[in-house]
């Protein structure tokens, strides 16, 4: 919410600045006043206090803070929509910034009224509510479930690395999870790469169905399964084909940390039109760059027999 009051006021204020009205002079001020609520807001914790006095306490602090918060953003809110009604009235703003001030302005809507259900209410946000960026939309949750990471804030990749390391394909996973992608994915794989013949996955692709349709395109799927295994699938999960295999797929993580030093830690471009880019452009980075390191181990072989051949002579 204060990302999006900030934009109004800035916004609101230049437009102001430039046809010669005063009515946001103080827009540095606004700006650091609803900061100072937000940071009050923000730093207020939970109480771990097992006495309800204490407990209750402490809520009522923390309702307070929010309430003062949202309250002044409704102030700004409603001065930002007279201002625009007066600029609208005399034909002295344009369209574009009309639109622009009005996303940002919904936006901060939707905020006060979240925070006040959530805060206020203690009612449960339903989670296709949340928006995670007003600059990006796109952005979705990640829940990473690992150790220090737990969650993430960006849009997951999928990619199918070859055993040489280049990566042949990679998918955006907007709106989808490992399991709905599957299918879809190996067979746009193999329609480029008939030659594919097996694919190691993680766990998290696993369904019966994923399994049976995938054996139907590949000669050979590892697929974990997630949970109790029967007999046959243990017997099938401990064949050495499967176990050889299984051992040469964490070779993709070092795919994955290479990605995003090559650009996918952090997209710098706007739009999901940008992020499908600067992932594409990570993806070619990184098999050039394999391609480097080929020709380089070739010429340090072929110094090395040179220098073998020198020696001899010698």
């Amino acid at each position: 919410m204060f990302d999006a009051m900030r934009k109004v006021i800035i916004l609101v204020a230049g437009v102001c600045d430039k046809l010669g009205l005063n009515t946001w002079r103080q827009k540095a001020y606004n700006v650091r006043k609803l900061k100072r609520l937000y940071r009050t807001a923000q730093s207020l914790k939970r109480s771990k206090a097992k006495k309800k006095d204490k407990v209750k306490e402490k809520e009522e602090r923390i309702a307070k803070a929010h309430r003062e918060y949202i309250d002044q953003a409704e102030i700004y809110l409603e001065k930002a929509k007279a201002t625009l009604n007066f600029l609208l009235s005399t034909n002295r703003l344009n369209v574009i910034s009309y639109d622009t001030i009005g996303y940002y302005m919904q936006h901060a809507v939707r905020q006060i009224d979240q925070i006040r259900r959530r805060v206020l209410n203690g009612e449960k946000i339903p989670h296709e509510e949340k928006v995670f960026s007003i600059f990006e939309e796109h952005t979705e949750w990640i829940s990473k479930g690992k150790a220090g990471v737990p969650q993430e804030l960006g849009l997951k990749v999928c990619v199918v690395e070859d055993q040489y390391g280049f990566i042949l394909n990679h998918m955006v996973m907007r709106k989808a999870t490992d399991e709905k992608i599957a299918i879809p994915f190996i067979r746009a794989t193999k329609e480029r790469f008939p030659q594919l013949s097996n694919c190691s996955f993680d766990k998290n692709f696993h369904t019966p169905v994923n399994r049976k349709q995938l054996e139907k395109i590949l000669a050979l799927v590892v697929l974990p399964k997630k949970g109790r295994r029967s007999e046959e699938e243990r017997t099938f999960e401990s064949s050495d084909e499967f176990v050889r295999q299984r051992k040469q797929h964490p070779a993709v993580e070092s795919g994955i940390n290479a990605l995003e030093n090559h650009g996918l830690d952090r997209c710098l471009d706007h739009g999901l039109h940008g992020f499908n880019r600067y992932v594409a452009l990570a993806v070619v980075s990184r098999n050039i760059q394999i391609i480097g390191a080929i020709i380089w181990k070739k010429k340090f072989r072929r110094f090395q027999r040179e220098q073998a051949q020198k020696l001899k002579a010698a």
